[in-house]
């Protein structure tokens, strides 16, 4: 099977050079500099706001109250969630009262995502951590900011080699990759040397 997509002539088709750029070209980290810090600072924000609140960090009820206007069918009008089986897990997420020890879990991760964006650590997968919950907010009816919110995270994912560029990702990306090397090495090593020990 071909790595490749390849035109009848056998060119590899390529994307336009401004799109490689966009998401390859380590200067273009500033372009998503904004980005990231503005989307950062609004999931720091608002989990900072949730760690303050009893009703989040102690008790869970403000996310109980946000899932049970969820899953309410009004008598009239569409219900919030579009979906049968997503309602069906909020309910029974309420029933197990999950909200007590969820709505933490809420919190901390709005802050981590945040702190996360805001730094440049391992940008992609704050943003796309982000994006999970934007979706989730979503499923359960809630519009407000969330679609804005997903379309930019998605674009920061796709940019994840350069999204963090100017952060901590500049020094991260390089550590963990080295690491893979060091072990593609060592395994490539091991692979080569076993045909001599079997022999003996």
């Amino acid at each position: 099977m071909k790595s490749t997509i390849t035109t009848r002539s056998g060119k590899p088709i390529q994307g336009p050079a401004f799109v490689q750029k966009l998401f390859s070209n380590p200067w273009a980290g500033l372009l998503w500099l904004p980005i990231r810090v503005w989307l950062g600072w609004q999931w720091l924000e608002a989990g900072l706001h949730k760690f303050a609140s009893p009703a989040w960090m102690q008790t869970g009820v403000a996310l109980k109250g946000f899932w049970a206007a969820a899953v309410a069918i009004p008598a009239t009008g569409q219900a919030p969630i579009h979906y049968a089986w997503y309602r069906s897990f909020l309910q029974m997420m309420i029933d197990t009262q999950a909200y007590t020890w969820f709505a933490k879990l809420v919190t901390l991760g709005e802050i981590a995502v945040g702190i996360g964006m805001i730094l440049g650590i391992f940008a992609g997968f704050s943003s796309f951590m982000g994006g999970v919950m934007n979706w989730a907010y979503i499923m359960a009816g809630s519009a407000s900011v969330n679609p804005m919110f997903l379309v930019l995270e998605v674009l920061l994912v796709v940019a994840w080699k350069v999204s963090g560029f100017f952060g901590a990702d500049y020094f991260l990306l390089p550590w963990v990759y080295g690491l893979f090397e060091k072990k593609s090495t060592v395994t490539e090593k091991a692979t080569v040397k076993a045909p001599k020990g079997a022999q003996a």
